[in-house]
């Protein structure tokens, strides 16, 4: 260690200035400690905020499929079932969507979703056509009434017509329906999932068979008395508590898939 000394001055107040400067040097390293301290706090609390981080698998903004445009959902067969959220909506499934094979539900009551089954070439099969009848009772007014099961039917695409009766006139999203229809009782169930794609969460619903098929944390959902937006924050919650980490999910993409209104647990 080198000592510089001041030549001008004696031996004593060399030594002198260097014990001065010493106690200062003292009183700064007495401050610096708990600044050190607190730096390494800071940087401790980071390191555990950055780990909870990147426990999230966070949702982020994707482009959306065609389908997304209304209620939808894969049955447990692997068929994409949608249905319209509006008239104007329903309008548009039958006309622009309902193909050659595919099949056309509808809950027998008014005021109901239009509902199909997309064949693509394959033959649906029995489990899918329960839970399409499924999903086209829950968003029919039959959710909204309370009302615990209804009867939906299914016809193909050559008995769904536009053309009223002489005399008559259809409304936007009604239809008239010729020949004999197949029925079934639709309990009304849905589950609301996550599941895993492209490393990320998307928010899935349907009858809660079809959603476990894919879903890898799931809530069922029944007629309550809730708001979507009030539901929603209690589903998240209920994911969150399953996967066991904090989610950054999106609550207007649970609340699309969930019905408009009078929803419980």
């Amino acid at each position: 260690m080198e000592i510089e000394l001041d030549f001008s001055k004696s031996i004593e107040e060399n030594a002198a200035h260097y014990f001065e400067e010493s106690k200062k040097a003292k009183k700064k390293l007495k401050g610096l400690l708990p600044a050190i301290e607190e730096t390494e706090k800071k940087i401790v609390n980071i390191e555990k905020e950055s780990a909870k981080k990147e426990t999230k698998l966070p949702l982020k903004k994707r482009k959306r499929a065609w389908f997304e445009a209304f209620h939808w959902f894969f049955s447990s067969d692997g068929f994409l079932v949608i249905s319209g959220r509006s008239a104007k909506e329903n309008e548009e499934v039958v006309k622009k969507h309902l193909q050659e094979g595919d099949l056309f539900l509808h809950a027998d009551i008014q005021g109901g979703a239009a509902t199909i089954i997309k064949a693509e070439g394959k033959k649906i099969l029995e489990t899918t056509l329960l839970e399409a009848a499924n999903f086209a009772g829950i968003f029919s007014k039959a959710w909204q009434s309370g009302i615990p099961s209804v009867e939906v039917y299914a016809v193909s695409k050559e008995q769904v017509s536009k053309k009223a009766p002489s005399g008559e006139a259809l409304s936007t999203g009604g239809f008239m329906i010729y020949g004999k229809r197949q029925w079934f009782k639709a309990e009304l169930k849905l589950a609301i999932g996550l599941k895993e794609e492209g490393g990320q969460f998307v928010v899935v619903s349907g009858p809660p068979a079809a959603v476990r098929k894919q879903a890898i944390a799931i809530v069922e959902i029944k007629q309550g008395s809730l708001k979507p937006s009030e539901a929603a924050k209690k589903i998240l919650k209920k994911f969150s508590e399953q996967l066991k980490q904090e989610l950054s999910v999106s609550l207007d993409e649970i609340i699309r898939m969930l019905p408009s209104s009078n929803i419980g647990f």
